[in-house]
Protein backbone atom coordinates (compact mmCIF):
# COMPACT_ATOMS: atom_id res chain seq x y z
CA UNK A 1 0.00 0.00 0.00
CA UNK A 2 1.22 3.34 -0.31
CA UNK A 3 0.96 6.56 2.36
CA UNK A 4 1.36 9.94 1.59
CA UNK A 5 2.50 12.46 4.40
CA UNK A 6 1.78 15.90 3.30
CA UNK A 7 2.12 19.09 4.84
CA UNK A 8 -0.57 21.11 5.80
CA UNK A 9 0.73 24.71 7.12
CA UNK A 10 -1.82 25.69 9.90
CA UNK A 11 -5.39 24.34 7.90
CA UNK A 12 -7.01 24.34 4.63
CA UNK A 13 -6.24 27.81 3.59
CA UNK A 14 -2.30 26.78 3.36
CA UNK A 15 -2.63 23.27 2.04
CA UNK A 16 -0.45 23.85 -1.35
CA UNK A 17 -1.79 22.98 -5.00
CA UNK A 18 0.44 19.73 -4.90
CA UNK A 19 -0.57 18.52 -1.54
CA UNK A 20 -4.10 18.98 -2.65
CA UNK A 21 -4.10 16.93 -5.67
CA UNK A 22 -2.49 14.23 -3.59
CA UNK A 23 -4.74 14.21 -1.07
CA UNK A 24 -7.60 14.20 -3.28
CA UNK A 25 -6.13 10.99 -4.53
CA UNK A 26 -6.06 8.90 -1.35
CA UNK A 27 -8.89 6.62 -0.39
CA UNK A 28 -8.55 8.21 3.18
CA UNK A 29 -6.34 9.75 6.01
CA UNK A 30 -5.55 8.93 9.56
CA UNK A 31 -5.07 11.13 12.04
CA UNK A 32 -4.60 11.22 15.91
CA UNK A 33 -7.51 11.21 18.18
CA UNK A 34 -6.33 13.55 21.62
CA UNK A 35 -9.73 13.52 22.99
CA UNK A 36 -13.00 15.00 23.01
CA UNK A 37 -12.39 19.28 21.80
CA UNK A 38 -9.47 18.32 19.94
CA UNK A 39 -8.91 21.76 17.69
CA UNK A 40 -6.29 20.29 15.82
CA UNK A 41 -8.61 17.25 14.66
CA UNK A 42 -10.98 19.67 13.61
CA UNK A 43 -9.07 21.53 11.22
CA UNK A 44 -7.83 18.06 9.99
CA UNK A 45 -11.44 17.16 9.59
CA UNK A 46 -12.16 20.26 7.73
CA UNK A 47 -9.25 20.22 5.16
CA UNK A 48 -10.31 16.72 4.80
CA UNK A 49 -14.00 17.74 4.06
CA UNK A 50 -13.01 19.95 1.92
CA UNK A 51 -11.30 17.58 -0.73
CA UNK A 52 -13.65 14.83 0.03
CA UNK A 53 -11.70 12.32 1.39
CA UNK A 54 -12.43 10.37 5.08
CA UNK A 55 -10.59 10.59 7.75
CA UNK A 56 -9.93 8.04 9.83
CA UNK A 57 -9.49 8.68 13.89
CA UNK A 58 -6.97 6.56 16.09
CA UNK A 59 -7.26 7.19 19.97
CA UNK A 60 -3.50 8.74 20.34
CA UNK A 61 -2.09 6.79 23.13
CA UNK A 62 -1.22 8.49 26.65
CA UNK A 63 2.47 9.88 26.56
CA UNK A 64 3.89 10.12 29.92
CA UNK A 65 5.10 13.95 30.21
CA UNK A 66 5.98 14.02 33.62
CA UNK A 67 9.39 11.11 33.12
CA UNK A 68 12.64 11.49 34.57
CA UNK A 69 13.77 10.33 30.79
CA UNK A 70 12.52 11.93 28.22
CA UNK A 71 13.85 10.29 25.19
CA UNK A 72 12.81 6.95 26.79
CA UNK A 73 8.76 8.53 27.17
CA UNK A 74 8.98 9.39 23.81
CA UNK A 75 10.18 6.45 22.22
CA UNK A 76 7.60 4.47 24.43
CA UNK A 77 4.90 6.50 23.07
CA UNK A 78 6.24 6.66 19.33
CA UNK A 79 6.38 2.49 19.58
CA UNK A 80 2.72 2.61 20.46
CA UNK A 81 1.44 4.97 17.95
CA UNK A 82 3.56 2.81 15.55
CA UNK A 83 1.51 -0.36 16.33
CA UNK A 84 -2.38 1.68 16.59
CA UNK A 85 -1.36 2.97 13.06
CA UNK A 86 -0.38 -0.08 11.72
CA UNK A 87 -3.79 -1.94 12.65
CA UNK A 88 -5.37 0.68 10.11
CA UNK A 89 -3.32 0.46 7.84
CA UNK A 90 -3.61 -3.11 7.80
CA UNK A 91 -7.07 -3.44 7.87
CA UNK A 92 -7.94 -0.67 5.34
CA UNK A 93 -4.92 -0.92 3.09
CA UNK A 94 -5.64 1.49 -0.47
CA UNK A 95 -3.38 5.10 0.15
CA UNK A 96 -3.86 6.48 3.25
CA UNK A 97 -2.97 10.46 3.79
CA UNK A 98 -1.01 11.56 6.63
CA UNK A 99 -2.05 15.58 7.23
CA UNK A 100 1.35 17.06 9.33
CA UNK A 101 1.07 20.75 10.71
CA UNK A 102 3.47 22.41 9.93
CA UNK A 103 6.32 20.88 7.39
CA UNK A 104 7.25 17.14 7.99
CA UNK A 105 10.61 17.99 8.86
CA UNK A 106 10.52 19.99 11.34
CA UNK A 107 9.57 18.61 15.47
CA UNK A 108 6.71 15.97 14.21
CA UNK A 109 7.03 12.24 14.57
CA UNK A 110 4.50 11.37 11.61
CA UNK A 111 7.57 10.42 9.51
CA UNK A 112 9.33 8.61 11.98
CA UNK A 113 6.55 6.24 12.68
CA UNK A 114 5.77 5.46 9.19
CA UNK A 115 9.12 4.71 8.62
CA UNK A 116 9.13 2.13 11.57
CA UNK A 117 5.57 0.79 10.21
CA UNK A 118 7.05 -0.29 7.26
CA UNK A 119 10.39 -1.56 9.15
CA UNK A 120 8.28 -3.97 11.18
CA UNK A 121 7.21 -5.54 7.46
CA UNK A 122 3.74 -6.61 8.32
CA UNK A 123 2.54 -4.03 6.10
CA UNK A 124 3.63 -3.53 2.97
CA UNK A 125 4.29 0.36 3.06
CA UNK A 126 5.58 2.59 0.01
CA UNK A 127 5.76 6.56 1.63
CA UNK A 128 6.61 9.53 0.05
CA UNK A 129 6.72 13.39 1.32
CA UNK A 130 4.96 16.72 0.64
CA UNK A 131 6.60 20.01 2.16
CA UNK A 132 4.32 22.45 3.95
CA UNK A 133 4.35 25.54 5.31
CA UNK A 134 6.30 25.69 8.55
CA UNK A 135 6.05 27.93 11.85
CA UNK A 136 9.71 29.29 11.27
CA UNK A 137 8.32 30.31 7.83
CA UNK A 138 4.81 31.97 9.13
CA UNK A 139 6.64 34.05 11.75
CA UNK A 140 9.08 35.48 9.66
CA UNK A 141 6.24 36.48 7.02
CA UNK A 142 4.18 37.91 9.83
CA UNK A 143 7.15 40.18 11.52
CA UNK A 144 8.43 41.06 7.73
CA UNK A 145 11.94 39.46 8.91
CA UNK A 146 14.80 37.52 8.05
CA UNK A 147 15.59 34.53 10.14
CA UNK A 148 19.64 35.51 10.20
CA UNK A 149 22.22 38.12 9.55
CA UNK A 150 23.53 38.81 6.34
CA UNK A 151 25.00 34.99 5.87
CA UNK A 152 25.05 33.74 9.07
CA UNK A 153 23.23 30.79 10.50
CA UNK A 154 19.90 30.18 12.21
CA UNK A 155 20.15 27.84 14.80
CA UNK A 156 16.25 25.91 15.50
CA UNK A 157 15.83 24.37 18.93
CA UNK A 158 12.82 23.46 21.31
CA UNK A 159 12.47 25.40 24.04
CA UNK A 160 13.81 23.19 26.54
CA UNK A 161 17.28 23.40 24.96
CA UNK A 162 17.41 26.98 24.75
CA UNK A 163 20.26 27.42 27.61
CA UNK A 164 22.19 25.14 25.15
CA UNK A 165 21.87 27.16 22.23
CA UNK A 166 22.60 30.54 24.40
CA UNK A 167 25.15 28.96 25.99
CA UNK A 168 27.13 27.78 22.46
CA UNK A 169 26.61 31.33 21.59
CA UNK A 170 24.32 31.13 18.64
CA UNK A 171 23.25 34.60 18.05
CA UNK A 172 19.98 34.03 15.65
CA UNK A 173 17.78 31.03 17.25
CA UNK A 174 14.46 29.98 16.57
CA UNK A 175 12.40 28.11 19.59
CA UNK A 176 9.77 25.95 19.05
CA UNK A 177 7.51 23.95 21.87
CA UNK A 178 7.29 26.09 24.64
CA UNK A 179 6.09 28.84 25.29
CA UNK A 180 8.27 31.44 26.87
CA UNK A 181 10.60 29.24 28.80
CA UNK A 182 13.89 30.06 29.37
CA UNK A 183 13.23 34.06 28.24
CA UNK A 184 13.37 35.26 31.07
CA UNK A 185 17.33 35.23 31.24
CA UNK A 186 17.72 36.93 27.94
CA UNK A 187 16.47 40.19 28.57
CA UNK A 188 18.67 41.98 26.65
CA UNK A 189 17.95 40.33 23.51
CA UNK A 190 15.49 41.34 20.71
CA UNK A 191 12.60 38.73 20.24
CA UNK A 192 9.52 38.32 17.40
CA UNK A 193 7.36 35.97 18.87
CA UNK A 194 3.86 34.14 17.38
CA UNK A 195 1.04 31.68 18.53
CA UNK A 196 -1.19 29.89 16.35
CA UNK A 197 0.09 31.10 13.27
CA UNK A 198 -1.61 31.70 10.23
CA UNK A 199 -5.70 30.54 11.89
CA UNK A 200 -7.97 33.43 13.19
CA UNK A 201 -6.15 32.89 16.97
CA UNK A 202 -2.81 34.28 15.80
CA UNK A 203 -1.51 36.40 18.10
CA UNK A 204 2.05 38.18 17.80
CA UNK A 205 4.37 40.20 20.12
CA UNK A 206 7.79 41.87 18.99
CA UNK A 207 10.45 43.79 20.81
CA UNK A 208 13.13 43.59 23.96
CA UNK A 209 12.59 40.71 25.86
CA UNK A 210 12.67 42.35 28.93
CA UNK A 211 10.36 44.89 27.92
CA UNK A 212 7.75 42.11 26.31
CA UNK A 213 7.96 38.90 28.54
CA UNK A 214 4.52 39.37 30.30
CA UNK A 215 2.72 40.74 26.96
CA UNK A 216 3.86 37.64 25.57
CA UNK A 217 2.65 35.62 28.71
CA UNK A 218 -0.99 37.14 28.03
CA UNK A 219 -0.95 36.94 24.25
CA UNK A 220 -0.28 33.05 24.93
CA UNK A 221 -3.33 32.82 27.29
CA UNK A 222 -5.39 34.80 24.94
CA UNK A 223 -4.42 32.34 22.00
CA UNK A 224 -5.04 29.08 24.07
CA UNK A 225 -8.30 30.53 26.01
CA UNK A 226 -10.01 30.78 22.06
CA UNK A 227 -8.89 28.27 20.03
CA UNK A 228 -8.33 25.66 23.08
CA UNK A 229 -4.73 24.98 22.09
CA UNK A 230 -1.51 26.67 21.93
CA UNK A 231 1.49 26.75 19.57
CA UNK A 232 4.03 29.20 19.41
CA UNK A 233 7.21 29.67 17.42
CA UNK A 234 9.77 32.39 18.36
CA UNK A 235 13.03 34.47 17.09
CA UNK A 236 15.50 35.28 19.55
CA UNK A 237 18.58 37.39 18.99
CA UNK A 238 21.46 38.32 20.74
CA UNK A 239 22.46 41.82 20.95
CA UNK A 240 25.01 42.79 18.35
Amino acid sequence: MRVRILGMGMGPHQLTGEAAQALRGCDYAVAARKGDGDGLLALRRAVCAAHGVPLVEVPDPARDRGAADYAAAVADWHAERTAAYERVLAERGGTAAFLVWGDPSLYDSTLRIVEAVAARGAVPVEYDVLPGIGAPQMLAARHRIVLHGVGGPVHVTPARRLPEAVAAGHRDIVVMLGGRHGFAELADWSVWWGANLGTDTEELVAGRVGDVLEEIGAARLRARERAGWVMDTALLRRPR
